[in-house]
Protein backbone atom coordinates (compact mmCIF):
# COMPACT_ATOMS: atom_id res chain seq x y z
CA UNK A 1 0.00 0.00 0.00
CA UNK A 2 1.39 3.36 -1.04
CA UNK A 3 0.54 6.05 1.47
CA UNK A 4 1.97 8.75 -0.80
CA UNK A 5 -0.66 7.97 -3.41
CA UNK A 6 -3.38 8.14 -0.77
CA UNK A 7 -2.12 11.53 0.41
CA UNK A 8 -2.35 12.86 -3.11
CA UNK A 9 -6.03 11.83 -3.26
CA UNK A 10 -7.39 12.96 0.09
CA UNK A 11 -6.71 14.29 3.57
CA UNK A 12 -5.81 11.32 5.77
CA UNK A 13 -6.97 10.97 9.37
CA UNK A 14 -4.58 10.01 12.16
CA UNK A 15 -5.99 8.77 15.45
CA UNK A 16 -6.41 10.58 18.78
CA UNK A 17 -4.97 10.24 22.26
CA UNK A 18 -3.99 6.82 23.58
CA UNK A 19 -3.46 8.00 27.17
CA UNK A 20 -6.87 9.64 27.36
CA UNK A 21 -8.52 6.39 26.34
CA UNK A 22 -6.43 4.28 28.73
CA UNK A 23 -7.47 6.56 31.61
CA UNK A 24 -11.10 5.67 30.93
CA UNK A 25 -10.36 2.09 32.01
CA UNK A 26 -9.32 3.28 35.51
CA UNK A 27 -6.58 0.66 35.73
CA UNK A 28 -4.86 -0.15 39.01
CA UNK A 29 -1.32 -1.32 39.76
CA UNK A 30 -2.30 -5.00 39.44
CA UNK A 31 -3.82 -4.34 36.02
CA UNK A 32 -0.58 -2.87 34.71
CA UNK A 33 1.45 -5.73 36.19
CA UNK A 34 -0.63 -8.60 34.88
CA UNK A 35 0.50 -12.10 35.77
CA UNK A 36 3.96 -11.79 34.26
CA UNK A 37 5.04 -8.75 36.31
CA UNK A 38 3.04 -9.41 39.49
CA UNK A 39 6.26 -9.49 41.55
CA UNK A 40 8.10 -6.64 39.78
CA UNK A 41 10.25 -4.72 42.24
CA UNK A 42 9.03 -1.20 41.34
CA UNK A 43 5.60 0.35 40.78
CA UNK A 44 4.57 0.20 37.14
CA UNK A 45 1.20 1.96 37.23
CA UNK A 46 1.35 4.73 34.64
CA UNK A 47 3.63 2.81 32.29
CA UNK A 48 1.02 2.78 29.54
CA UNK A 49 3.36 1.18 27.04
CA UNK A 50 3.56 -1.94 29.22
CA UNK A 51 -0.12 -2.58 28.55
CA UNK A 52 0.75 -3.76 25.04
CA UNK A 53 2.18 -6.83 26.80
CA UNK A 54 -0.01 -7.17 29.91
CA UNK A 55 -3.38 -5.92 28.56
CA UNK A 56 -3.21 -6.24 24.77
CA UNK A 57 -6.99 -6.52 24.43
CA UNK A 58 -7.39 -3.02 25.88
CA UNK A 59 -4.88 -1.54 23.42
CA UNK A 60 -6.39 -3.40 20.46
CA UNK A 61 -9.84 -2.22 21.53
CA UNK A 62 -8.73 1.42 21.62
CA UNK A 63 -7.19 1.11 18.16
CA UNK A 64 -10.44 -0.37 16.82
CA UNK A 65 -12.47 2.50 18.29
CA UNK A 66 -10.30 4.96 16.37
CA UNK A 67 -10.59 2.90 13.20
CA UNK A 68 -14.36 2.90 13.58
CA UNK A 69 -14.24 6.69 13.98
CA UNK A 70 -12.55 6.98 10.58
CA UNK A 71 -8.81 6.90 11.31
CA UNK A 72 -6.64 5.97 8.33
CA UNK A 73 -3.45 5.94 10.42
CA UNK A 74 -3.22 4.47 13.92
CA UNK A 75 -0.22 5.03 16.16
CA UNK A 76 1.44 2.27 18.14
CA UNK A 77 1.34 2.47 21.93
CA UNK A 78 5.10 3.12 22.09
CA UNK A 79 5.50 6.77 23.07
CA UNK A 80 7.95 5.81 25.85
CA UNK A 81 9.18 2.44 24.56
CA UNK A 82 12.89 3.19 24.63
CA UNK A 83 15.46 1.87 27.07
CA UNK A 84 16.06 5.46 28.24
CA UNK A 85 12.41 6.18 29.05
CA UNK A 86 11.72 2.71 30.47
CA UNK A 87 14.55 3.19 32.96
CA UNK A 88 11.99 5.02 35.12
CA UNK A 89 10.47 1.59 35.80
CA UNK A 90 13.75 -0.35 35.58
CA UNK A 91 12.37 -2.01 32.45
CA UNK A 92 15.13 -1.09 30.01
CA UNK A 93 15.48 -4.71 28.92
CA UNK A 94 11.89 -4.75 27.67
CA UNK A 95 12.27 -1.94 25.11
CA UNK A 96 12.50 -4.14 22.01
CA UNK A 97 9.68 -6.43 23.18
CA UNK A 98 7.39 -3.49 23.95
CA UNK A 99 7.73 -2.17 20.42
CA UNK A 100 7.13 -5.53 18.77
CA UNK A 101 4.08 -6.16 20.96
CA UNK A 102 2.59 -2.71 20.35
CA UNK A 103 3.09 -2.93 16.59
CA UNK A 104 1.40 -6.34 16.57
CA UNK A 105 -1.53 -4.94 18.58
CA UNK A 106 -2.05 -2.20 16.00
CA UNK A 107 -1.69 -4.61 13.10
CA UNK A 108 -4.14 -7.05 14.71
CA UNK A 109 -6.64 -4.24 15.28
CA UNK A 110 -6.58 -3.34 11.59
CA UNK A 111 -6.95 -6.98 10.54
CA UNK A 112 -9.89 -7.59 12.89
CA UNK A 113 -11.59 -4.32 12.00
CA UNK A 114 -11.22 -4.94 8.29
CA UNK A 115 -12.82 -8.38 8.67
CA UNK A 116 -15.75 -6.91 10.59
CA UNK A 117 -16.13 -3.84 8.37
CA UNK A 118 -14.72 -4.66 4.94
CA UNK A 119 -15.93 -1.34 3.53
CA UNK A 120 -13.60 1.35 4.80
CA UNK A 121 -14.87 4.57 6.32
CA UNK A 122 -12.60 6.31 3.81
CA UNK A 123 -13.68 7.18 0.28
CA UNK A 124 -11.16 4.87 -1.33
CA UNK A 125 -12.43 1.48 -0.25
CA UNK A 126 -11.15 -1.31 2.00
CA UNK A 127 -7.70 -1.96 3.35
CA UNK A 128 -6.24 1.53 3.16
CA UNK A 129 -5.24 1.80 6.80
CA UNK A 130 -1.73 2.26 8.08
CA UNK A 131 0.23 1.59 11.28
CA UNK A 132 2.55 4.39 12.38
CA UNK A 133 5.30 3.40 14.79
CA UNK A 134 5.22 6.14 17.44
CA UNK A 135 8.68 7.34 18.49
CA UNK A 136 8.43 9.77 21.41
CA UNK A 137 10.78 12.56 22.50
CA UNK A 138 12.48 10.88 25.54
CA UNK A 139 12.67 12.15 29.11
CA UNK A 140 16.28 13.31 28.59
CA UNK A 141 17.36 16.04 26.21
CA UNK A 142 20.49 16.62 24.15
CA UNK A 143 20.08 20.38 23.82
CA UNK A 144 19.33 21.40 27.40
CA UNK A 145 21.09 20.83 30.70
CA UNK A 146 19.05 19.41 33.59
CA UNK A 147 21.45 21.21 35.96
CA UNK A 148 20.84 24.97 36.14
CA UNK A 149 24.29 25.42 37.70
CA UNK A 150 26.06 23.62 34.86
CA UNK A 151 24.69 24.66 31.45
CA UNK A 152 27.18 22.44 29.62
CA UNK A 153 26.08 19.23 31.35
CA UNK A 154 24.05 16.63 29.49
CA UNK A 155 22.39 13.61 31.09
CA UNK A 156 22.79 11.58 27.90
CA UNK A 157 24.94 11.55 24.75
CA UNK A 158 23.92 11.61 21.10
CA UNK A 159 25.24 8.06 20.62
CA UNK A 160 23.23 6.80 23.60
CA UNK A 161 20.05 8.39 22.27
CA UNK A 162 20.67 7.01 18.77
CA UNK A 163 21.28 3.52 20.20
CA UNK A 164 18.03 3.66 22.18
CA UNK A 165 16.08 4.77 19.12
CA UNK A 166 17.73 2.08 16.97
CA UNK A 167 16.47 -0.59 19.36
CA UNK A 168 12.98 0.92 19.25
CA UNK A 169 12.97 1.14 15.46
CA UNK A 170 14.09 -2.47 15.15
CA UNK A 171 11.16 -3.56 17.32
CA UNK A 172 8.65 -1.46 15.38
CA UNK A 173 9.87 -2.75 12.02
CA UNK A 174 9.90 -6.36 13.23
CA UNK A 175 6.36 -5.85 14.55
CA UNK A 176 5.16 -4.75 11.12
CA UNK A 177 4.63 -0.97 11.08
CA UNK A 178 4.11 0.88 7.79
CA UNK A 179 5.50 4.28 8.85
CA UNK A 180 7.85 5.67 11.48
CA UNK A 181 6.42 8.68 13.34
CA UNK A 182 8.97 10.80 15.23
CA UNK A 183 6.59 12.93 17.27
CA UNK A 184 6.11 15.53 20.00
CA UNK A 185 9.58 16.91 19.28
CA UNK A 186 10.63 19.62 21.72
CA UNK A 187 14.37 19.06 21.23
CA UNK A 188 15.40 18.89 17.58
CA UNK A 189 18.71 17.24 18.39
CA UNK A 190 16.85 14.29 19.91
CA UNK A 191 14.80 14.12 16.71
CA UNK A 192 17.96 14.20 14.61
CA UNK A 193 19.28 11.25 16.63
CA UNK A 194 16.06 9.37 15.79
CA UNK A 195 16.39 10.26 12.11
CA UNK A 196 20.04 9.16 12.12
CA UNK A 197 19.07 5.89 13.86
CA UNK A 198 16.32 5.17 11.32
CA UNK A 199 18.43 5.90 8.24
CA UNK A 200 21.36 3.86 9.60
CA UNK A 201 19.09 0.96 10.58
CA UNK A 202 17.64 0.62 7.09
CA UNK A 203 21.05 1.07 5.47
CA UNK A 204 22.85 -1.43 7.71
CA UNK A 205 20.12 -4.04 7.32
CA UNK A 206 19.81 -3.49 3.57
CA UNK A 207 16.05 -3.07 3.68
CA UNK A 208 13.89 -0.45 2.01
CA UNK A 209 13.29 2.65 4.10
CA UNK A 210 9.86 3.12 5.61
CA UNK A 211 8.33 6.60 5.21
CA UNK A 212 9.13 8.90 8.14
CA UNK A 213 6.62 11.34 9.56
CA UNK A 214 8.02 14.11 11.78
CA UNK A 215 5.93 16.15 14.20
CA UNK A 216 7.25 18.93 16.40
CA UNK A 217 5.80 20.81 19.33
CA UNK A 218 5.49 24.58 19.67
CA UNK A 219 5.43 25.16 23.40
CA UNK A 220 4.30 28.77 23.80
CA UNK A 221 3.04 31.94 22.13
CA UNK A 222 6.54 32.84 20.90
CA UNK A 223 6.20 30.17 18.23
CA UNK A 224 9.34 28.32 19.30
CA UNK A 225 10.16 24.80 20.40
CA UNK A 226 11.37 24.21 23.96
CA UNK A 227 14.96 24.12 22.71
CA UNK A 228 14.47 27.59 21.20
CA UNK A 229 13.97 27.05 17.49
CA UNK A 230 11.48 28.91 15.34
CA UNK A 231 9.22 26.74 13.19
CA UNK A 232 11.21 27.51 10.05
CA UNK A 233 14.48 26.66 11.80
CA UNK A 234 12.99 23.39 13.02
CA UNK A 235 11.87 22.45 9.52
CA UNK A 236 15.24 23.38 8.05
CA UNK A 237 16.96 21.20 10.67
CA UNK A 238 15.05 18.05 9.74
CA UNK A 239 14.48 18.69 6.03
CA UNK A 240 17.48 16.52 5.09
CA UNK A 241 15.52 13.45 6.25
CA UNK A 242 13.20 13.88 3.25
CA UNK A 243 10.21 13.06 5.46
CA UNK A 244 6.85 11.92 4.17
CA UNK A 245 5.31 14.67 6.27
CA UNK A 246 6.24 17.33 8.78
CA UNK A 247 3.80 18.79 11.24
CA UNK A 248 2.85 19.80 14.75
CA UNK A 249 1.15 18.08 17.64
CA UNK A 250 0.55 18.48 21.39
CA UNK A 251 1.11 21.52 23.68
CA UNK A 252 -1.47 23.68 21.87
CA UNK A 253 -5.13 23.43 21.04
CA UNK A 254 -6.28 23.89 17.45
CA UNK A 255 -7.03 27.60 17.95
CA UNK A 256 -3.51 28.34 19.18
CA UNK A 257 -1.89 26.05 16.59
CA UNK A 258 -3.53 27.62 13.54
CA UNK A 259 -0.96 30.34 12.67
CA UNK A 260 1.88 27.84 12.98
CA UNK A 261 0.16 25.32 10.71
CA UNK A 262 -0.46 28.07 8.16
CA UNK A 263 3.23 29.02 8.23
CA UNK A 264 4.35 25.41 7.93
CA UNK A 265 2.05 24.80 4.97
CA UNK A 266 3.88 27.54 3.08
CA UNK A 267 7.45 26.38 3.73
CA UNK A 268 7.24 22.57 3.79
CA UNK A 269 8.09 20.79 0.56
CA UNK A 270 6.54 17.57 1.90
CA UNK A 271 3.05 16.77 3.16
CA UNK A 272 1.93 18.48 6.37
CA UNK A 273 0.27 17.01 9.46
CA UNK A 274 -1.48 18.51 12.48
CA UNK A 275 -2.98 16.83 15.50
CA UNK A 276 -3.65 19.36 18.26
CA UNK A 277 -4.86 18.82 21.80
CA UNK A 278 -8.55 19.18 22.63
CA UNK A 279 -7.99 22.82 23.52
CA UNK A 280 -5.84 23.90 26.47
CA UNK A 281 -6.06 22.01 29.78
CA UNK A 282 -8.21 23.38 32.59
CA UNK A 283 -7.10 23.91 36.19
CA UNK A 284 -7.36 20.16 36.80
CA UNK A 285 -5.27 19.24 33.76
CA UNK A 286 -8.32 18.01 31.86
CA UNK A 287 -9.47 18.95 28.37
CA UNK A 288 -12.90 20.48 27.84
CA UNK A 289 -13.01 21.22 24.10
CA UNK A 290 -15.85 19.25 22.56
CA UNK A 291 -15.46 17.14 19.41
CA UNK A 292 -17.52 19.47 17.20
CA UNK A 293 -15.45 22.47 18.37
CA UNK A 294 -12.12 20.86 17.51
CA UNK A 295 -13.49 19.60 14.21
CA UNK A 296 -14.80 23.03 13.21
CA UNK A 297 -11.35 24.62 13.63
CA UNK A 298 -9.59 21.83 11.74
CA UNK A 299 -12.19 22.08 8.98
CA UNK A 300 -11.06 25.66 8.43
CA UNK A 301 -7.48 24.43 7.99
CA UNK A 302 -8.64 21.96 5.37
CA UNK A 303 -10.71 24.62 3.63
CA UNK A 304 -7.69 26.93 3.48
CA UNK A 305 -5.48 24.15 2.09
CA UNK A 306 -3.07 23.93 5.03
CA UNK A 307 -3.05 20.19 5.74
CA UNK A 308 -2.65 16.66 4.40
CA UNK A 309 -2.98 14.66 7.65
CA UNK A 310 -5.12 15.65 10.65
CA UNK A 311 -6.14 14.09 13.94
CA UNK A 312 -5.92 14.68 17.67
CA UNK A 313 -3.47 14.59 20.55
CA UNK A 314 -4.03 14.96 24.33
CA UNK A 315 -7.65 14.94 25.41
CA UNK A 316 -9.04 13.83 22.06
CA UNK A 317 -11.22 10.73 21.73
CA UNK A 318 -12.82 8.66 18.97
CA UNK A 319 -15.66 11.20 18.98
CA UNK A 320 -13.19 13.97 18.16
CA UNK A 321 -11.70 11.89 15.35
CA UNK A 322 -15.15 11.02 13.98
CA UNK A 323 -16.16 14.68 13.81
CA UNK A 324 -12.82 15.70 12.26
CA UNK A 325 -13.08 12.97 9.61
CA UNK A 326 -16.62 14.02 8.71
CA UNK A 327 -15.70 17.68 8.39
CA UNK A 328 -12.52 17.41 6.29
CA UNK A 329 -13.63 14.75 3.81
CA UNK A 330 -15.26 17.47 1.67
CA UNK A 331 -11.97 19.19 0.98
CA UNK A 332 -9.04 18.51 -1.29
CA UNK A 333 -5.67 17.82 0.34
CA UNK A 334 -3.02 20.53 0.41
CA UNK A 335 -1.07 20.70 -2.83
CA UNK A 336 2.69 20.54 -2.35
CA UNK A 337 4.19 23.97 -3.01
CA UNK A 338 7.09 24.72 -5.32
CA UNK A 339 9.57 26.19 -2.84
CA UNK A 340 12.35 28.19 -4.45
CA UNK A 341 15.84 27.53 -3.16
CA UNK A 342 17.54 30.81 -2.22
CA UNK A 343 20.90 31.64 -0.70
Amino acid sequence: MNIRKELEKRILIIDGAMGTMIQRHKLEEKDYRGERFKDWHTDVKGNNDLLSITQPDIIIGIHKQYLAAGADIIETNTFSSTSIAQADYDMQSLAYELNVAAAKCARQAIEEFTLSFPLSTSKEGPGLRFVAGAIGPLNKTLSLSPDVNNPGYRAVTFDEVAAAYTEQIRGLVDGGVDILLIETIFDTLNAKAAIYAAKKFFRDNKIAELPIMISGTITDASGRTLSGQTLEAFYTSIRHAKPLSVGLNCALGATQMRPHIEELSQIAECFTSAYPNAGLPNAFGEYDEQPHETAHIIEEWAKEGFVNIVGGCCGTTPDHIKHIAQEVKRYEPRALPLVEGVL
